[in-house]
């Protein structure tokens, strides 16, 4: 029997991230139950970003998961020699996407034609977006020569503020909540036929560098694991800060009570 891979749109957001993750958490030791009661973070510092970037590839994954059943979204989809991926790539009326997600929580993003800068660090987000872009491209019109470029798009997840000094001539950078709204008011550009065409080309496994993968359920399963302890671990941490703040506080009325009393008294 010939075993078949299973088709790419199986793969679930921020797959590879995730498997990443899961890979440097094995080399971490379990949490004391002092650590656990006093909410240490399960993560390791290297575990951190990869962390964070899953979460923001999951958040950008449910807004594609919204779209009308004429919209197909790949997640995690392996490219290249190197262990690297394209976040999400888009197929629907309004054209075909490669979507390039950034999770910059409480972040101020600048935007220049050429530049994104991130609380004042230059990132170099354009020329990785439009080169994601140009392979996924140059994939398609093999099959589909007279297909148009697709599209590379920055979505920004939670930041604080995006300013725009000039916008990307090529690349749309915008935050993920508005992601849904922009994509539905793209006039047509795909014709039925041209979209299902597309769908079948980027869902055959044989068009990408094969990447061995745990099954996405387990995969997911792990990471919802490690999530609910990190999130626990944070309302420790949070509910540790409220009673040493209450006990300083206790601690600052007692001492004016007594002063105040020794004043009385003198």
């Amino acid at each position: 029997m010939t075993l078949h891979p299973p088709a790419m749109r199986n793969r679930i957001a921020a797959q590879l991230v995730i498997e990443h993750l899961l890979s440097r958490q094995t080399a971490v030791p379990p949490r004391t139950p002092v650590a656990r009661l006093f909410g240490k973070s399960p993560l390791c510092p290297e575990s951190v970003s990869w962390y964070l970037g899953a979460q923001g590839e999951i958040t950008v994954g449910k807004v594609l998961a919204t779209l009308p059943p004429d919209w197909t979204a790949f997640h995690a989809v392996p490219i290249g020699k190197n262990d690297t991926d394209i976040d999400h790539i888009l197929v629907g009326p309004g054209g075909i996407f490669t979507i390039n997600t950034k999770h910059h929580c409480g972040k101020h993003i600048w935007v220049g034609a050429r530049t994104v800068m991130v609380s004042g660090h230059k990132k170099a987000y354009l020329p990785a977006a439009e080169h994601e872009a140009e392979r996924v491209t140059t994939v398609l019109r093999e099959r589909m020569p007279l297909l148009a470029p697709v599209q590379p798009v920055i979505a920004l997840v939670d930041p604080k503020q995006i300013t725009f000094r000039d916008k990307p001539v090529q690349v749309k950078v915008l935050d993920a909540r508005v992601l849904r709204r922009w994509l539905l008011k793209l006039q047509p550009v795909l014709s039925d036929d041209e979209i299902a065409e597309a769908v079948v080309i980027l869902d055959s496994p044989a068009t990408w560098r094969q990447h061995p993968s745990p099954a996405p359920a387990d995969v997911m399963a792990r990471f919802a694991a490690l999530d609910g302890q990190v999130r626990r671990a944070r309302i420790r941490r949070v509910g540790w800060s409220v009673v040493a703040s209450l006990s300083l506080c206790g601690g600052a009325v007692t001492a004016a009570l007594l002063i105040e009393q020794a004043m009385l008294g003198g």
